[in-house]
């Protein structure tokens, strides 16, 4: 067994004694937001991801939960984004914010290896060119997509909104979904903010095959920090209005 530093299993040991308060087997969410900040002892502005198990069976097409959420406070990150659009486009994206705007000049730098982005955007009529990239970008999870909201012909949107803290969500093969809700420096109250708006997009995107209790288990957790347990009842009850 992996054996933890000394700040590590103090933060731990901070983590059990919110627990025995509560009470419960997992902490009010806006309590669990204060602890996670509390207990990160790493020497960088950490960030702060949710891990959401789901009552879904992932191995069933039509219960792949997928979709993306704008984050009212951001992720903290200076998100670099790509654009393919054709010329009629290239103001909007670059006016938008766009970090990198292009049609075949990125197609061809993205074939000779380059993927130093962090999110790519697409108007519809560039997906035939783009397509053929599915095998770099996807496995790095960049490629664009339209249930996610990357492929649009509302471009200008689409870069503002991952600038200003879109986020996309997808469940891996266990049904799990782990998103960025932003860094410790954030304050507790934006996490929470945060917070509350990935529950509401991932209810949003609940599929109708999906039966039973739909949020299973809730933890958020600093990098290299424990994970902070929440409760899932209290969690379901979150709303952004």
């Amino acid at each position: 067994m992996a054996k933890h530093g000394k700040r590590y299993e103090e933060a731990h040991k901070k983590i059990e004694a919110a627990l025995a308060e509560s009470g419960n087997g997992g902490l009010e969410p806006m309590k669990a937001a204060e602890v996670v900040r509390d207990t990160s002892s790493v020497k960088f502005d950490a960030s702060v991801e949710a891990h959401v198990r789901l009552g879904v069976d992932p191995k069933h097409a039509d219960q792949m939960v997928r979709g993306s959420v704008v984050l009212p406070n951001g992720t903290g990150k200076q998100m670099r984004v790509l654009a393919f659009v054709g010329a009629d486009k290239a103001r909007e994206a670059t006016e938008a914010g766009a970090d990198f705007v292009g049609g075949d000049d990125l197609v061809a730098r993205i074939q000779g290896g380059w993927t130093d982005f962090d999110v790519a955007v697409a108007t519809p009529d560039m997906m035939p060119k783009v397509g053929p990239l599915g095998r770099i970008l996807g496995p790095r999870g960049l490629m664009p997509n339209p249930k996610a909201g990357t492929v649009t012909f509302d471009i200008g949107r689409a870069v503002r909104e991952v600038k200003g803290g879109r986020v996309e969500f997808r469940t891996d093969k266990f049904g799990i979904v782990h998103v960025p809700i932003g860094k410790v420096s954030f304050a507790t109250d934006q996490l929470h903010g945060n917070l509350a708006a990935l529950v509401e997009a991932l209810v949003r995107n609940k599929p109708s095959s999906s039966k039973g209790q739909y949020l299973r288990s809730l933890y958020l957790a600093s990098t290299m920090g424990p994970s902070v347990p929440v409760d899932v009842k209290e969690a379901a009850k979150l709303s952004t209005s």
